[in-house]
């Protein structure tokens, strides 16, 4: 079994952090402008009012889910990534001295 380190729990709860800010922001806002994204795609394809037909919607419904994607990418993988890197920070093995063979080649000169 492995041995858990500050840092990979710091990973966890920052991932866990960014699962509800995804849930409370990123899912609203996400959705938002990834849609006026789609209906600036869709008028520059199909002209600027767009017509109420299946491609447009389509456009803007593939805009809507890689905004969301894309928020929900942003907010857990980003809020994990911090958490792990204030678990380097703040971990005393990351910053205790380790014994490498590297260390030892440069002692022994």
């Amino acid at each position: 079994m492995m041995k858990r380190t500050v840092s990979q729990n710091l990973s966890y709860i920052g991932a866990g952090i960014g699962l509800a800010l995804f849930a409370l922001f990123g899912l609203l806002y996400g959705s938002f402008i990834g849609g006026v994204i789609g209906i600036n795609i869709s008028g520059a394809i199909f002209g600027a009012p767009v017509a109420p037909g299946i491609f447009p919607r389509i456009i803007v419904a593939v805009g809507m889910l890689s905004g969301i994607l894309l928020a929900a990418v942003i907010c857990v993988a980003g809020t994990a990534s911090l958490g792990y890197l204030i678990g380097l920070v703040i971990d005393p093995e990351a910053w205790r001295e380790k014994k490498t063979g590297s260390n030892e080649a440069v002692n022994n000169h």
